[in-house]
C-alpha cells in the first residue's frame, strides 16, 4: 500500500504541477508528500522532477514513468470498484466541482441526503465560477452549465434551463427598457459580464424576431462570480443574463425584472462531466443518479418567467 500510495502522490504531483498544491488535494502535509516521492525516486533509482526553488518540471524519465503509473492506478480503481459492486457496500471519497450558485442552491443541500443514505462516501465539494480541469484536478465529476471544450470527456445531460436578462426596477427607471438586442451594443445600457482567465468576447445568444443572434455586449462591472454579478444587478449597476432559477426569488419579490422579454436568451444546458473510467466507480455512478434525480425535481420547481 506504501508504493501504491507513493505513486498516487507522483500522479497529483505531476498533473497539479507543484508539490504543495498535490499535497493539499491529498490532504497530507507537503513534507509527506516530499517523501513520497523521494522514496520513489530511490525505488526507481531515478529523477522524477527537476526540482528548483521556484519551480518543479517532470524529468524524461517522470513523463515516461506518469505514463505507466496512471495505467496502474486505473487497473487498481478498476479491481476496486469491481469488488465494491460485489460487496454492495460503495465506499470512499468522492471530489465534486460544480459553479458556485448551482452548487449552493442544488448541490450541496441535497448531499447530506445522499451521505445519510451511503454513510460510507465523504464528498468533496468545490464550487467555482471558472473553468476546471477534471482529469488535471482529480475530480471525479463537474457539473456546469454551457458546452464542455474537452470532447473526450462524458457528458451526462440533467436539463435545458430556461435563461432571463433582468435589472434592478431603479436601474430600468434611470436608463429605459432597450427597445431591441440591437441596443444591448450601443454602450447605453451597461451589461454584467462574467469574465475569468481564457473567457471569449461577450456575446449573448438572443432569440429574435431574425432567428438566434449573438450580441456583443459590454458594460464596466467583470466578474469571474456570478453571485457578484447577480449583487451588481440588485444595487442598480447594470443587465444580467442568468439562469432563472439563481434569480427566481429576485424576480418574485419584484427587486429584478425582465429585460428584453422580445429578445430572451436561449437555454443553457446543464450537465455532469466524468470520465469513463470514473463512471465505472459505483459510488460515483450512485453520486450522478442520484444529483441528476434531485436537481430535475428542483428544477421542475422553478417557475417559468
Amino acid at each position: 500500500m506504501a508504493y501504491l500510495e507513493n505513486i498516487r502522490t507522483f500522479l497529483r504531483v505531476y498533473e497539479l504541477g507543484n508539490m504543495s498544491a498535490a499535497a493539499r488535494d491529498l490532504r497530507i502535509s507537503s513534507a509527506v508528500a516530499s517523501s513520497r516521492i523521494s522514496q520513489l525516486e530511490e525505488h526507481l533509482n531515478v529523477r522524477l522532477f527537476q526540482r528548483t526553488t521556484r519551480a518543479l518540471s517532470p524529468t524524461e524519465q517522470g513523463n515516461i514513468f506518469y505514463r505507466g503509473a496512471t495505467k496502474i492506478m486505473e487497473a487498481v480503481e478498476e479491481a476496486e470498484a469491481e469488488i465494491t459492486n460485489m460487496t454492495r457496500s460503495p465506499r470512499g471519497t468522492l471530489f465534486v466541482a460544480a459553479p458556485i450558485s448551482m452548487g449552493q442552491s442544488l448541490i450541496a443541500p441535497a448531499i447530506p441526503t445522499f451521505k445519510a443514505d451511503h454513510p460510507l462516501i465523504d464528498i468533496r465539494l468545490r464550487l467555482s465560477d471558472r473553468k476546471v480541469d477534471l482529469t488535471g484536478e482529480g475530480l471525479d465529476a463537474a457539473f456546469f452549465l454551457g458546452v464542455p471544450e474537452d470532447s473526450n470527456l462524458k457528458i451526462r445531460k440533467i436539463a435545458d434551463c430556461q435563461r432571463i436578462l433582468c435589472a434592478s426596477p431603479d436601474y430600468i427607471a434611470k436608463t429605459g427598457q432597450p427597445a431591441s438586442s440591437a441596443d444591448l451594443s450601443t454602450g447605453k445600457f451597461d451589461c454584467l459580464n462574467m469574465r475569468y482567465p481564457g473567457a471569449p468576447e461577450f456575446q449573448w445568444p438572443l432569440e429574435t424576431p431574425e432567428g438566434v443572434k449573438r450580441i456583443p455586449v459590454k458594460g464596466p462591472f467583470e466578474s469571474d462570480h456570478g453571485d457578484v454579478l447577480t449583487a451588481w444587478a440588485l444595487e442598480g449597476h447594470g443587465i444580467v443574463l442568468k439562469p432563472v432559477f439563481e434569480v427566481a426569488e429576485h424576480l418574485k419579490s419584484g427587486r429584478l425584472v425582465q429585460v428584453l422579454e422580445s429578445a430572451p436568451p436561449i437555454p443553457v444546458q446543464m450537465a455532469c462531466l466524468y470520465t469513463h473510467r470514473r463512471r465505472q466507480d459505483p459510488k460515483v455512478r450512485l453520486f450522478i443518479d442520484f444529483m441528476v434525480s434531485h436537481i430535475q425535481d428542483e428544477l421542475a420547481k422553478t417557475p417559468l418567467v
